[in-house]
Parts: structure tokens; sequence; C-alpha cells
């Protein structure tokens, strides 16, 4: 079945109760003068959970400490240098440098909104997000499982970072020994047991034997008698 086109109002109704609950996002304890970035956080995650399902994705998105930390960082960086305005650092970092210090392992990408307000709503993250081709792009993209999502305000500035992640893929585990008889046993084919990183199979031929030449030995000690006589091939065992 066709997936339905992504529109924003898709988006926004689907996400309503966590972008309209609280549209100033507000502290914990309902104290209303400081901007709760937990919530403004958390509801970033949403809408990149139905943007992603609005595109036909069926995976979920799970928040990744290293993600959120090289977010933090970021969003500290941009927040104290007012000439920073996307992806790259003070430092000449990009996201995925960041994401590796942070000690994240895969590939990353990254949306950045900065507010010249004390506050932003989540509404107005996703109309920016999604109305810019690059970060809709990155926010729809179905390889983006995990995500880090950071927010910090000051009274003229707001920034708020998310860091995508696609995990890199670990490698396989290393058969046992009881394994590999199991499935010799059920006739399985071994190729894809070898331990990884295993290039034996591409290993040309030894040219150099690997036997101690014993058959042809035995066959030349019992039948040099018949090769004497002038009989070749000598007659089949036992001579006839």
């Amino acid at each position: 079945m066709p997936n339905r086109p992504l529109t924003l109002p898709a988006v926004v109704a689907a996400t309503t109760s966590a972008l309209l609950g609280a549209p100033a996002a507000h502290a914990d304890q309902d104290n209303t003068l400081i901007p709760n970035n937990t919530r403004l956080n958390n509801s970033v995650v949403a809408n990149v959970y139905t943007m992603q399902h609005q595109a036909g994705c069926t995976n979920d998105v799970k928040v990744n400490p290293q993600l959120q930390l090289a977010a933090q960082r970021h969003t500290d960086d941009v927040l104290q240098n007012r000439d920073l305005d996307g992806d790259i650092g003070s430092d000449g970092s990009t996201p995925q440098d960041r994401a590796n210090v942070a000690g994240y392992r895969g590939i990353v990408a990254e949306t950045v909104a900065i507010n010249p307000a004390l506050a932003i709503s989540g509404v107005e993250i996703l109309n920016r997000w999604y109305n810019n081709p690059a970060d809709h792009a990155i926010m729809s993209d179905c390889a983006n499982t995990q995500i880090g999502v950071w927010s910090k305000n000051s009274p003229d500035r707001t920034v708020v970072v998310a860091v995508y992640g696609q995990p890199q893929q670990p490698d396989p585990p290393v058969p046992s020994p009881v394994d590999v008889a199991a499935a010799v046993q059920n006739g399985a084919d071994l190729g894809p047991l070898r331990a990884p990183g295993d290039r034996s199979a591409n290993v040309p031929l030894d040219p150099s034997p690997d036997y101690d030449a014993s058959d042809e030995l035995e066959f030349g000690i019992n039948w040099v008698p018949w090769i004497l006589r002038g009989v070749y091939p000598p007659p089949a065992m036992p001579p006839q």
C-alpha cells in the first residue's frame, strides 16, 4: 500500500500533545519562569518519530546518550559564540567529529535551530526544519534510528541541536566449536561461519604437497616386479 504524502499539518496533528501541551516549554514543579528543556527536547524526539513514520518508516527512534552529549557540546558552543549559525563549531568541528569524541560509533547528521528570544516552541522548531529541504531529509531518513537532543536558553538566544545517528553494525560473533559441529551435522554451509576478517577463502592454493606420498610409494613397491617384466600398467590388485 503506497505511503500517504507527508504534510506539515498531518505531522502537527499527530504530535499535538507533544507540541501544543507546552508551547513555551516551562520548568518542572510548575515554575513558569525557567524554560523546561527536558520537555522541549522530548517533543523534538516525538516530532522526528512522527515524521519518519509519516514517511513510511517502521523503526523506532531511540535516544542515545553519546549523541545527546554531542548535541550538548554544540548547543553550548552556539549559545556562547554568536557568530555560529550552523553545524560547524567554533573549533572547526563537524557533527561527526563531535559524535566521535563523545564515543559514538556510526554515521551522524545534525539539525540546528536558533531563536533570538528566551524560548522556542516545538511547533516553531518543526516548522523551521520541516521547510528546510536538508533538515527535512535528515529528520525523515529511516536510517537515522538514534537521536540526541539538547537545548539551552539565554535572555536573547535559544539554541536547539538534534544529532541523528545510524549506528555501526557489530561484527557477527565468532562461532564456538559446538556451533560449528552442529552446523556440520545439519549439513549447513560453513562459509558464513568464518570468523570476522578471516580471508582464508581468498588465499590461493599452496603448490607444495600436503601429503607424504605414501600411496605412491606403496604402488611402486608392490608393482615394480611387474614393471620390470615389461607389464605396464600393472594388473589389478590382487593380480588376476
